[in-house]
């Protein structure tokens, strides 16, 4: 097994509220980094990337030097949207509802909890969805 980078605490105590703030959210640790899901359904999932490492993920986010990256579901037209606009988002080969967003320093929590919250409302049963509070 490889070793691969640990993702920033910072990060971690940044993305924990937003995903387990909904409802039946549960944290674990994934092959590489840590991941959010509803029921058996990943609907985020942070890593750290560097040259090469993991290396699926490394090539999909184009990056040049260790960077973190956010895995998560969207929906069309916004999943073109996203995925049209490149940098800090792209999207990964696997998935046709996959999007990957590169977390950089200025990143904008207020959005990367939208997305998410829209990432659980994709994978989430519809009666949990219902209790999801959303911006209009």
């Amino acid at each position: 097994m490889a070793d691969y980078l640990d993702v920033p605490p910072e990060v971690l105590v940044r993305l924990r509220p937003i995903c387990l703030g909904l409802p039946e959210a549960y944290e674990e640790p994934a092959w590489v980094g840590t991941r959010w899901r509803i029921r058996k359904r990943t609907f985020a999932h942070v890593l750290r990337v560097a040259p090469g490492q993991p290396p699926v993920h490394a090539k999909e986010a184009s990056v040049d030097g260790e960077s973190t990256v956010l895995t998560f579901r969207s929906r069309s037209p916004e999943l073109e949207v996203l995925t049209d606009t490149g940098y800090p988002f792209y999207r990964p080969a696997w998935g046709r509802d996959v999007v990957g967003m590169i977390l950089h320093a200025d990143v904008d929590w207020s959005e990367v909890a939208e997305l998410l919250t829209e990432s659980y409302c994709v994978q989430a049963p519809h009666k949990l969805v219902e209790q999801v509070r959303r911006p209009d």
